[in-house]
Order: C-alpha cells, then sequence, then structure tokens
C-alpha cells in the first residue's frame, strides 16, 4: 500500500497568462518535472504556441484571463474560470508566474484547497517604477493582494532577483521562509554557447533583442545609436522583437519603420533562431528602465560570451558585472550609454575579455540545470517529501 502511494504521480500546474511566455521561461522546468514523474497541466490564454505546447505532452487548458484586460466584468469571468479549473483538476501543486495568474491563482487556489502553491515573481514591473499618484495607488493595492494571499502556509515566492525579495520583507509583505531565492529562469548552457566560427558582419553589430516597449529602453537605444553615428563610431545597431501590442507600453510599428528607414538602426522583426543571432552581434545591449526579473535576453548573450551592456536596475545588474563582462548605465542617460558602448564596438580583445567572464558566469550562476534543481527543493519542500518519492 505504501509502495502504491509513493509511486502515484504528483499533479503540477503551470498557470501563466501567455503560451509564448511558458515556452520561453518554464518549458524547460516543466520538461524536467515530467522526466521526473509528474503529471505536467498547463494553463495559458489560446494562442498559436498552444500546438507546440500539447506536443512535448503537456496536457494544456484554455484560459478566459487575459494579461491586458482591464474590463471588471471579464476579471470576474477569468477569477470564476479559475476556480472551476482548480476544483476540476485538483493538481498537487500550482506553479503561478506573474502579478496576474499569482493574484487571482492564489485567490482560486485558497477557494479550491490547493494543497500547494508556487509564486513566481518575474519582476515588479512598470507598476514599481517611480511614477504618478495612480501608479502609486496600484502598487499599495498589488502590494495588498500578495499580502493578503502570502497568509497561507503552504506557499512560496520565487524571486528572480535579491531586490525584489528584499522590497517584499521591507514592506512585510511575506515572512522570510517563504521568500526563495532563485536566480532566473535558467538558461540553456548547451544551446547557447560561443561561436566556434566568427560570423561575418561587415561592422560590428550592438544587439538589443526584447519586446519592443518604451519602458525597455528602445528610444534610448536609438538615440545612443545617432551619438554614436555623429561621432563618427561604425557600427550597425539592431532592434529584434516585435511591438507587444496588448501593451500599452508598445512601441507603434510605424515609429519602428520610420527609425529604419533613417537608417540609425535596423529593425528585424521576430527573430525565431536566436542563438544565430546572437553570433552575430559584438555587443548585446538592454538599456530597460523595467523592473526585471532577470532578463533572458542578457542571460542567453552572456551565455554565448557576449559582452552586455544595461541598466543600473534590478535583474540587470546580477547578470552584468560592471567592468567584468560589461557595464551599466543609469536608465535614461543617453550620453552614458553611448560612452558604455563605444569602446566595446572600438576594441575586440575587451570584447573577448567581457564574453569570456560572460560565458563563466552563466555556468556558474545561471544554468538552467541549477535553477531547476532549486526548484525542485521548494516543490519537495511544499509535498511533504512526495515528490521526491514520486521519481524514485
Amino acid at each position: 500500500m505504501h509502495n502504491r502511494a509513493a509511486q502515484k504521480k504528483l499533479t503540477i500546474l503551470f498557470l501563466v497568462t501567455d503560451d509564448w511566455f511558458f515556452l520561453m521561461h518554464r518549458k524547460a522546468l516543466a520538461l524536467a518535472a515530467q522526466s521526473a514523474g509528474m503529471r505536467v497541466l498547463v494553463a495559458t490564454a489560446p494562442g498559436p504556441a498552444v500546438h507546440e505546447i500539447e506536443g512535448l505532452g503537456f496536457t494544456h487548458y484554455p484560459l478566459k484571463m487575459r494579461r491586458a484586460s482591464r474590463n471588471p466584468l471579464r476579471e470576474l469571468t477569468g477569477l470564476l474560470d479559475l476556480v472551476r479549473l482548480y476544483r476540476q483538476i485538483q493538481p498537487d501543486i500550482v506553479h503561478q508566474v506573474s502579478i496576474k495568474p499569482i493574484i487571482y491563482g492564489s485567490l482560486a487556489a485558497w477557494i479550491a484547497r490547493i494543497p500547494a502553491v508556487v509564486n513566481a515573481v518575474t519582476g515588479l514591473g512598470f507598476v514599481f517604477i517611480t511614477g504618478g499618484r495612480m501608479k502609486k495607488i496600484m502598487r499599495r493595492v498589488i502590494e495588498g493582494a500578495y499580502r493578503l494571499i502570502g497568509k497561507r502556509t503552504k506557499v512560496r515566492f520565487l524571486f528572480e532577483n535579491p531586490d525584489d525579495r528584499r522590497h517584499f520583507l521591507e514592506e512585510n509583505i511575506i515572512n522570510p521562509e517563504q521568500a526563495v531565492l532563485i536566480l532566473g529562469s535558467g538558461v540553456d548552457v548547451e544551446r547557447f554557447q560561443p561561436q566556434i566560427f566568427e560570423a561575418k558582419t561587415p561592422l560590428p553589430v550592438v544587439l538589443l533583442a526584447a519586446r519592443l516597449l518604451w519602458h525597455k529602453g528602445i528610444r534610448e537605444f536609438v538615440e545612443a545609436a545617432e551619438l554614436l553615428h555623429e561621432k563618427g563610431v561604425e557600427a550597425e545597431f539592431w532592434l529584434a522583437g516585435m511591438p507587444d501590442t496588448s501593451n500599452p507600453a508598445a512601441v507603434p510599428a510605424s515609429r519602428l519603420l520610420y527609425w529604419h528607414r533613417q537608417g540609425h538602426v535596423r529593425w528585424l522583426g521576430f527573430q525565431k533562431d536566436m542563438p544565430a543571432l546572437y553570433q552575430k552581434a559584438a555587443v548585446v545591449c538592454l538599456p530597460t528602465r523595467y523592473r526585471e526579473g532577470i532578463p533572458v535576453t542578457l542571460l542567453e548573450a552572456a551565455a554565448c560570451a557576449k559582452p552586455l551592456v544595461a541598466t543600473d536596475m534590478p535583474g540587470c545588474r546580477e547578470i552584468v558585472r560592471d567592468g567584468e563582462n560589461g557595464f551599466l548605465v543609469r536608465p535614461g542617460d543617453v550620453p552614458a550609454l553611448a560612452v558604455a558602448l563605444e569602446p566595446l564596438i572600438m576594441d575586440q580583445e575587451l570584447c573577448y575579455n567581457f564574453g569570456i567572464y560572460s560565458r563563466e558566469l552563466v555556468k556558474a550562476q545561471f544554468d538552467s540545470k541549477k535553477v531547476i534543481a532549486e526548484t525542485f527543493v521548494v516543490y519537495n519542500e511544499l509535498t511533504g517529501g512526495k515528490f521526491v518519492a514520486s521519481h524514485r
């Protein structure tokens, strides 16, 4: 009888707003959980990547919840849909990723009596950037919601950087034992590797790859490119990615096309083969003003042994070590951004040395295998050791 109980598969449900976000940030963890013997379920909004999720052997559940929705009736519908789903599935663990899934999912888990909840805080987002009165009100509402859902005993909050964890503890939002620091969502160091043969481009390439939102520093990147071109620094500046049309901070496609036609930057659009794209870059840049977790693009670029230039913001400063594998600049400081980029454009040896440090740093601290192992420790703790028993 005891052996049968030990062999029973645990069920984990990943709750993520978008299908593409799950594949980019949680696919490796879900595959590892599946390999460890867990039954893996995924709930996201419907989207073009759902077939890929199902192709990995995961059962997918379409959500009525939408990331960008602000309609009260739709929000209530989304919450009730989650309660119904949680009651129907009754998973052993729910792993909820980012603000809305954490808040709505935790309420649903409490109503449906789900025994264990993991909340992944993937950065604090634009609401926690210094702003006006409405942002302060929104911050207080969100912090109050986090404080409420943190009252359960079998709940853990996973933080990608120490600044976010510190904020939650200093504001007494959750207890220290609930706050777990796991650096980033990990990077596959086998897939993202340094180039064996140099990818030839006519000029050094400075790459910014991200969702094209204003607070990701897109304007600052373009203006720094203009400054360097006016100074006679010869380099190409590439923007990779698409505007997130559901986000009010999305850079309009018309603006991206205008910059592209001006010639200071080249807009590449969506890029599927990111390792190949990083191979063509001399420097990878992310001048974000956003409260990141740890930016995936910087992790991937570092794994490919690239020097990095980013803003001195939570999440960025964990992967960019100023003067060792790149440079950190003040958010919004375009002249400082140009100054930081110039020596890396001009000095191949400096790029090489910084790139070596980047690769070693990723292998030591951000390898997806390390992140997965640390997350499994949390699963095991919340299930009272049943997770270990389930995959022996």
